[in-house]
């Protein structure tokens, strides 16, 4: 089999894969800067200064990789179920709302969730049904 033509395809073929890896090539060797979130919010700390700790649902490490599961699971219970009761791995009783519950202390949604799920290039859809909280701006004196 003769191929013709062999120049222009064969920089045919050099300029897709050009194209192609572009994205892989350029970021080679670069790294997303580390992920800082801050969890101080007023009511947290309050919690913390009152009960001498910090206080979620789960433990740290299980909220971050798994709390998209856990929130559609209460919403699965609490809308289908009528169970507004979770039951944590601790042994307490939590209240299960997002707005009554998570947002009392996670009350910075800008910095706290909004930094997060950028980063991680995620939209949740929480707030297709939920009333979007309203932050006070802080003020520079």
């Amino acid at each position: 089999m003769k191929i013709y033509n062999k120049g222009p395809v064969f920089l045919g073929i050099v300029i897709f894969l050009a194209l192609a890896l572009f994205p892989f090539y350029n970021n080679f060797g670069k790294a997303n800067k580390k992920l800082d979130i801050k969890t101080d919010t007023p009511a947290i700390l309050e919690y913390e200064k009152v009960n001498g700790k910090k206080e979620c649902v789960e433990p740290k490490a299980y909220m971050r990789g798994e709390h998209m599961v856990l929130i559609n699971n209460w919403r699965d219970a609490v809308v289908r179920d009528d169970n507004r009761g979770y039951l944590s791995s601790t042994g307490k009783r939590w209240n299960m709302s997002l707005q009554n519950g998570c947002m009392q202390c996670h009350s910075n949604k800008k910095k706290f969730c909004d930094e997060c799920h950028n980063y991680m290039a995620v939209k949740p859809f929480c707030w297709d049904c939920h009333i979007q909280p309203v932050e006070k701006e802080e003020t520079q004196s």
